[in-house]
């Protein structure tokens, strides 16, 4: 678990779009389960809350819990990924993407695959 928790800030702290970053760790005592949260601050001042918890199993580390909600500078939702099971008509249930009026079929997105996203809508942003 340390080291998924070591590769999730190594790709985080490499993200050039990335202005700064708390992230918290909590393992639990056997050092089998973690439960991380954090803020990630980026260069347009909008703002990505992260909050998983994962368990090492016999296939190796399952994320069995997660949301990450991705705001603007003005603090309004323009996308969160989480797989609460409050959608099960959706064809990826418990997995979703919600965004401004539609709830979308999604996976567990990659800490990467998410800071690439969010860099494109900024970079689309920008003059």
């Amino acid at each position: 678990m340390r080291r998924f928790a070591e590769q999730f800030e190594k790709t985080v702290d490499s993200s050039p779009i990335v202005l700064s970053s708390h992230i918290e760790k909590h393992f639990g005592p056997s050092g089998e389960t973690l439960y991380l949260r954090g803020t990630l601050r980026f260069i347009d001042s909008s703002v990505l809350e992260i909050a998983l918890f994962a368990a090492q199993g016999g296939r190796g580390i399952v994320v069995d819990k997660y949301r990450f909600q991705y705001m603007g500078k003005d603090g309004g939702m323009i996308f969160r990924y989480d797989n609460a099971p409050h959608h099960p008509g959706i064809d990826s249930f418990p997995h979703h993407k919600h965004t401004p009026g539609r709830v979308l079929p999604s996976s567990l997105p990659a800490v990467k695959d998410l800071l690439n996203e969010i860099s494109a809508m900024i970079l689309r942003k920008q003059p």
